[in-house]
């Protein structure tokens, strides 16, 4: 399926139309990496491309040792930088579950993005992998001018990234998500960070998402009117002025950005801009992802609902 297509069903693989992606995956979950390998070395020189297919493929891969024993084997850029994928997403996944193991997994996972930051020192990848390990080590280099609260946090190891690719999705991500309050941050430094991001950002980047982000990070479903604040001009405004300037640059990406569809989606459907909303979606075509919807409930029924009062198709209908 292709997005701007629905066949009735939605598909919540994070490959999506990336077919290369997901033959890969597919010989992953096999225990064979050559279509791995292939996938990654084409990205050489499209760094957004190389930050998807290696987290999704670090996903398939994490379970098992797969990672572990094509390095071994095969030592090359491509199978380093699985293996930091692949021990950052263990490390991540192991202090969120409190696990005693955590320490242990976090110096394997520094040391695997290392390694694989010295294979190929032009890729950024593996230091966005070492600045999503950021939120366990809580590093505080003082904060660049320009924001008001000056938050402490990985400055150093962000801007090491920016100067290898300075518009990198994942890194800004990650970056914000160091300020979360489930992670330590703040309220204050959240908002600070995701404005003084977006705002540098240019207009027609994905990057101006990001307050957006935030604003589902702090959505607090017991305050009062807590669904109408994407109603707010300014959130509405931020939301119209995303659908406007970036959403049409959607059809030139390699593989449809369905996380970032999803958000503009949602801020569009919550602030009732249901005509932009559509737009959206029908770019997203099939492809769902899990997020922001879950924040609100079952991610398929609320994606369905949206839909439905879009005036889209939806499953199940006849």
């Amino acid at each position: 399926m292709t997005a701007g297509s629905f066949e009735g069903q939605y598909v919540w693989h994070p490959a999506a139309d990336d077919r290369r992606l997901a033959r890969a995956c597919i010989d992953v979950r096999a225990g064979r990496y050559l279509s791995a390998h292939e996938a990654l070395k084409e990205t050489r020189g499209d760094f957004e491309v190389r930050a998807h297919r290696s987290l999704v493929l670090a996903s398939e891969a994490a379970d098992s040792d797969l990672a572990e024993r094509w390095l071994a084997e095969e030592p090359s850029a491509e199978s380093a930088l699985l293996w930091a994928r692949v021990a950052m997403l263990r490390a991540l996944r192991m202090a969120d579950a409190r696990d005693p193991r955590e320490g242990t997994l976090v110096r394997i996972a520094h040391v695997a993005c290392e390694r694989a930051a010295q294979m190929l020192p032009e890729d950024p990848t593996p230091r966005v992998a070492q600045l999503a390990l950021a939120r366990l080590d809580r590093p505080s280099d003082p904060a660049p001018e320009g924001l008001l609260t000056a938050p402490p946090g990985p400055w150093r190891l962000f801007a090491h990234i920016l100067r290898l690719d300075p518009w990198n999705r994942e890194a800004h991500h990650r970056f914000l998500a160091f300020f979360f309050t489930r992670h330590g941050g703040s309220a204050s430094a959240r908002w600070d960070v995701a404005t003084f991001l977006s705002q540098r950002a240019p207009v027609f980047s994905a990057l101006r998402l990001l307050p957006l982000v935030a604003l589902v990070e702090d959505y607090d479903p017991s305050a009062l009117l807590a669904d109408r604040i994407w109603e707010q001009p300014q959130w509405r405004g931020a939301a119209l002025g995303i659908s406007h300037n970036w959403l049409p640059h959607v059809a030139g990406y390699r593989f449809t950005p369905v996380l970032d569809l999803s958000y503009l989606a949602h801020a569009l459907f919550m602030a009732k801009c249901e005509f932009e909303a559509r737009e959206a979606f029908t770019a997203m075509g099939p492809y769902a992802s899990r997020m922001p919807w879950s924040v609100f409930g079952d991610p398929e029924e609320q994606l369905t609902r949206a839909r439905r009062l879009c005036g889209l198709p939806i499953p199940g209908a006849a």
